[in-house]
């Protein structure tokens, strides 16, 4: 008989997990208590419409490739994507830069507006390169036991692990310049921390970035979700939307199954947790039973800050604008400071914008643009009472928007549009105190600190999500689902395929164009 797994909840984790498990022949059931699938990375419509709630930036498509492949499909099957060029615009006070995958256009760009420096993106492509080679696949593998920081795969890594450094300081050692070095670093605020916190191990971010590109899929991001969820109901697999869990079935130390909010009790041999974990822990396991992330310690964790997100649509398109633009404060350490030490909200705010119609016709009605707004800001330790101040708030990051950007007429375009404060994110989708980024990255907090995918305080239950090990941001869920999948697939005998040789990713770029042009998929062979 065919092992029973339920999955709760239908975020990238959850539904790359689904697919997997379906596909190498277990019975699967996801629980979603939304009405679509996608959890953060679900579609936001209204008024003609359709805006990624969460993630736009697609990096290491590679590791997205994979997961097909995983359940035996091609992705160009299901999702066009294109890589992005520019990747983004970054406006500073006093010039604005286009950081693009082309080496030789990034050092013409580095050299015109940072005279001088242009050699050191040599350096780091290369130095930064050797690195990923070895760090990388130290985020593929579980850390379940101690033991496996004396694992081969770690120990070659050690040397290559910048330990007791921020991010920004690290990369002082390529780029001298205070802006350029921002370039390479504000990626940090992907993970939802400051780049003078973000530990230096997170390089890796801007690396992959400039060696792998930046890509958008046509239709936005959520559509990944969508294709995730065809492919797992074609393996066999059921997804039920609108059916919430009240609580993790929990007898003798095992997950036995969950418990819906109508009463309905589905069993399982394993339960796969998609949820946030802090707020999973607080409202779905039975009280009593957890010690090492009992309430009292979780209060004691530290978590990643939040978002103040508009989505506005706009009846004109905004052709001077890139598909991404990240716009920073005039005092930028002084802004990001005033997020995760005094947080509060200033008027000097750094902000992003997805203007996706330029790249994508699929996402408004014609002639029209979908405007997605994201501001960082303080989680929901800071005591802000949005109810009152989200109004004020939402016309300060308008009016910068005309102050910093070509869009001065906005104001008089938006014919609709939606907010989510720090308090939505925490209320309306169970985010534990809105910090959208989950857990924050510190050292103390990674690898085999941060949560188990085999969970250490109850048997059968694992783990998926920026919550548990890799962490935050869509490649790194999409590994922790493959991780979970293999140790589930491990304990019964069923055969699966480690991740492959990183040694061959450097050409990954290369394969992907000539892929393109034949417009073949690479068969795989049945488990």
């Amino acid at each position: 008989m065919k092992k029973k797994i339920v999955i709760v909840g239908a975020g990238p984790g959850g539904l790359t997990s689904a697919m997997i498990l379906a596909r190498r022949g277990f019975d699967v059931e996801v629980l979603e208590k939304d009405a679509v699938v996608g959890g953060r990375s679900a579609c936001l419509s209204f008024d003609g419409f359709d805006f990624d709630t969460g993630p736009t930036f697609l990096m290491m498509k590679f590791v997205l490739d994979e997961m097909f492949e995983e359940a035996g499909e091609c992705i160009d099957d299901y999702l066009e994507a294109v890589e992005l060029d520019p990747m983004y615009r970054l406006v500073f006070n006093d010039r604005s830069i286009d950081m693009t995958s082309d080496p030789e256009a990034m050092k013409q760009e580095i050299a015109r507006l940072f005279p001088g420096s242009e050699a050191d993106l040599d350096k780091f492509l290369t130095r930064e390169g050797k690195r990923f080679e070895k760090v990388f696949p130290c985020l593929q593998k579980d850390y379940s036991s101690f033991k496996e920081f004396f694992n081969p795969i770690f120990l070659k890594a050690i040397p290559y692990i910048p330990l007791g450094t921020s991010i920004f300081d690290y990369l002082g050692n390529y780029f001298g310049e205070e802006k350029l070095r921002l370039c390479f670093t504000f990626q940090s605020k992907y993970l939802g921390m400051s780049p003078w916190e973000c530990p230096g191990f997170f390089s890796i971010l801007p690396f992959v970035e400039h060696k792998f590109g930046v890509f958008h899929v046509q239709g936005g991001l959520s559509r990944i979700s969508d294709a995730m969820a065809a492919v797992a109901t074609k393996h066999g697999a059921r997804i039920r939307n609108c059916a919430e869990v009240k609580q993790i079935i929990v007898a003798n130390g095992s997950a036995r199954g969950v418990l819906l909010a109508g009463g309905e009790k589905v069993m399982a041999d394993e339960v796969i947790l998609n949820a946030d974990f802090a707020y999973a822990m607080n409202n779905l396991i039975p009280s009593g039973i957890l010690k090492k992330y009992s309430p009292q310690k979780l209060e004691k964790k530290r978590y990643s800050c939040s978002t103040f997100m508009l989505y506005l649509g706009v009846d004109k398109i905004y052709n001077e604008l890139p598909h991404h633009t990240v716009v920073f404060a005039d005092d930028y350490r002084s802004s990001i400071q005033s997020i995760f030490d005094s947080k509060e909200l200033t008027e000097d705010i750094s902000f992003y914008i997805r203007n996706s119609a330029v790249t994508d016709p699929h996402v408004a009605p014609p002639s029209h643009s979908g405007l997605y707004v994201l501001v960082p800001a303080p989680n929901q330790n800071s005591g802000i009472d949005w109810e009152k101040q989200q109004g004020e708030f939402r016309d300060r990051v308008i009016r910068k928007i005309v102050e910093r950007t070509p869009l001065k007429d906005i104001e008089s375009h938006i014919v609709a549009e939606r907010m989510m404060t720090p308090l939505d994110w925490e209320k309306k989708s169970n985010v534990y105190l809105g910090a959208t980024f989950n857990l924050a990255h510190t050292l103390t907090q990674m690898l085999y600190f941060r949560p188990h995918n085999r969970f250490e305080e109850i048997d059968n239950m694992y783990l998926v999500g920026g919550g548990t090990h890799p962490g935050s941001g869509l490649p790194t869920i999409y590994e922790s689902a493959r991780i979970s999948s293999n140790m589930i697939s491990e304990k019964y005998g069923v055969p699966y395929q480690k991740p492959g040789n990183l040694s061959e990713k450097t050409g990954i770029r290369r394969r992907q164009i000539r892929h393109k042009e034949t417009e073949e998929c690479r068969e795989l062979e049945p488990v």
